[in-house]
């Protein structure tokens, strides 16, 4: 289309879908980059077992790319900072990324260390088994950032992952503060996060397992789900979603909590419907969008892409979502 669509749908319920035009704030990304080498397979193997494969192809992943390209594809103007190795697959990433028409302005090559690869298997369920050698995501520095502060200090919203330092994730945070930026950290991979890095964070988004770990507290269902995002807010966190995959999302601020469910559908490949998710967020709230219609925004998002093999390849087009909204509400 020669114009570019602007906003997503405001969906206010079942019977009603207003389309409108809104231009976004900039979306600065600072993350990982990964080459994804999947291989299909009917259940994912246990210690010491062999599995024989159906099908392997590789797709270029990254939590941070991933979530750069879900955003960029949504109709935000996006910045990726990230780090990839002077090979192949960091040459395939930059022209990539220049496709997507994301900035690449500040994407650093990294003559030590190759680019980061990610080895997943994907079960006939859609569930997924992951293993990341980080690579070149390693070696993101904080002078890597300090050549990027321009154009942080113009973002709306940051929006990083837990694949690159923790000293890196905490500089960003710090200074995103002070230039008066949202900042969203989904904390994937589970690590411990410091009380400083919480009190900083305007949208913290953990799963399950992630929620469990920062809140200290099992979670098993909706009800545990709840009761640790109302802790982390305890920790200074200002708003907590916790995905739940087929079962939608929890919202937590303010002492109280939201459902948000999501469409069901049959999952192929649960890779990145995470990171879809959290880049699908970022370009709601950068539209205007209040934090319950943007989570309906994000978890429409990452239906479709468990739909699909693999990670960007997966990642939804915007003409895609309003053409999903349509024929949903028939």
């Amino acid at each position: 289309m020669a114009e570019r669509l602007n906003s997503f749908d405001q969906t206010i319920n079942k019977n009603c879908v207003i389309i409108s035009y809104m231009k976004s704030g900039k979306i600065v990304v600072v993350g990982s980059s990964n080459m994804d080498m999947v291989v299909k397979t009917d259940h994912i193997p246990v210690p010491g077992e062999t599995v024989l494969s159906g099908s392997f192809f590789m797709n270029p992943g990254g939590k941070g790319a991933n979530q750069a390209v879900a955003a960029a594809r949504l109709g935000a103007e996006v910045v990726f900072i990230s780090r990839l190795g002077n090979d192949i697959f960091g040459k395939q990433f930059s022209q990539l990324f220049s496709e997507e028409n994301i900035e690449t302005s500040y994407l650093v090559s990294d003559d030590n260390l190759p680019s980061g690869v990610a080895l997943i298997t994907v079960d006939k369920e859609g569930e997924n088994s992951i293993v990341v050698a980080a690579g070149a995501n390693a070696n993101l520095s904080i002078d890597d950032i300090n050549e990027a502060l321009p154009a942080i200090a113009e973002a709306q919203i940051i929006l990083m992952q837990l694949e690159i330092p923790m000293n890196v994730v905490e500089y960003v945070a710090a200074y995103a503060v002070s230039a008066k930026a949202k900042v969203i950290l989904n904390p994937a991979p589970a690590a411990p996060l410091s009380e400083e890095l919480l009190a900083r964070i305007d949208i913290l988004t953990p799963n399950e397992t992630e929620a469990s770990m920062i809140a200290g507290i099992p979670v098993n269902d909706i009800e545990d789900a709840q009761k640790a995002a109302l802790l982390i807010c305890r920790k200074g966190v200002k708003t907590v979603i916790v995905t739940l995959g087929s079962k939608g999302a929890v919202i937590c601020e303010n002492n109280r909590c939201t459902r948000v469910e999501t469409k069901k559908v049959l999952p192929l490949d649960t890779t990145a419907a995470g990171d879809v998710f959290n880049g699908a967020l970022a370009v709601a709230l950068s539209e205007g969008k209040d934090i319950v219609a943007a989570v309906r925004v994000a978890c429409d998002a990452a239906a479709i892409s468990v739909t699909r093999l693999g990670a960007q390849s997966s990642i939804p087009y915007r003409n895609e979502m309003i053409l999903n909204i349509a024929i949903n509400k028939q």
